[in-house]
């Protein structure tokens, strides 16, 4: 297929095209990771925060390279967002729950159990505009003592939660997912997309993103796959002002546009786990791959962040 890009681009439409800047190079910023995840960026102090979940720890990244211990132990933090004060809010798979970081450094527990069972391992989070939390709770952090603690499930099924940010209640939007895990909403917050990875334990199972209708801000309806991932498994995921989809997966990072179409693809040596917008103008990408932190600039610009 025709490609007037470096390398690192495959285009596959030129919508994509208009989303790349051929001449940019992929950056390696860190390489000392067992398996990097949740990267998040603080436009206010100029960062990037992401996890090294086997390793325990959070580590911080500032523009000139130097990278330093954000938190250890870190509960074996997985995917971590924003709220809209511009708290930090963690999935914690040691710990089983979710937290938020106070701005004095404290921890408030917010979510660690449904109807009296705990939960399985929270493995990604987002936060509406009203100040609701969104998680996944896969059972990958369970599985084994590599990336949490061996245990057996409480819960029945594997579940999307929504958090009332007011009454602290808990509730399930979606039970059908085999494993759960990246989500997104767009740009309007009319949809939310979830990946379901289950793939990575049985290649049968289900390797695509699903997309759902958001119903007063509450629920969620008339789900449908979005896409499917023709190489490893969806894992972490964000949304341009656009509307694309911008996601992990075996090769890289794929990017589909509105329609479910994938119109290109980020070649990357390592398996991509998650990724985020940064940067002053949200047109940096940064990419958490398996050992390493990776960025690239780009010519989309990412939903705003806190």
């Amino acid at each position: 297929m025709p490609n007037d890009a470096p390398s690192v681009f495959e285009i596959y439409d030129m919508r994509f095209r208009n989303l790349v800047v051929p001449s940019a190079g992929l950056e390696e910023l860190y390489s000392d990771c067992r398996w990097a995840e949740g990267p998040v960026w603080f436009a206010d102090t100029g960062c990037l925060i992401w996890s090294d979940i086997p390793n325990e720890r959070m580590l911080r990244w500032v523009p000139g390279g130097n990278v330093s211990v954000f938190r250890a132990p870190s509960n074996f933090a997985n995917g971590n967002t924003r709220d809209r004060q511009g708290r930090l809010v963690s999935c914690e798979h040691g710990a089983r729950r979710v937290t938020r970081t106070e701005i004095d450094g404290s921890i408030t527990v917010l979510a660690d159990s449904y109807q009296g069972r705990r939960l399985n391992s929270p493995n990604d989070v987002v936060v509406h505009s009203d100040g609701s939390v969104w998680f996944t709770d896969p059972t990958y952090g369970i599985m084994s003592d590599y990336e949490g603690y061996r245990a057996e499930p409480e819960q029945a099924t594997r579940n999307v939660y929504r958090l009332d940010p007011s009454t602290g209640d808990l509730q399930i939007v979606v039970d059908d997912f085999r494993q759960p895990n990246g989500l997104a909403f767009s740009p309007d917050e009319t949809k939310l997309y979830v990946a379901d990875s289950a793939a990575s334990h049985d290649a049968s199972l289900p390797r695509h993103i699903r997309v759902f209708d958001v119903v007063d801000g509450r629920k969620l309806a008339n789900g449908q796959v979005f896409c499917n991932i023709d190489a490893g498994i969806p894992d972490g995921f964000r949304a341009d002002i656009d509307g694309n989809i911008w996601t992990s997966a075996g090769d890289g990072v794929h990017c589909f546009a509105p329609d479910g179409a994938l119109i290109g693809k980020i070649k990357i040596p390592q398996t991509v786990a998650n990724l985020t917008f940064g940067g002053p103008r949200r047109n940096q990408l940064f990419i958490t791959a398996t050992k390493s932190l990776y960025r690239v600039y780009t010519a989309a610009t990412g939903v705003q962040a806190p």
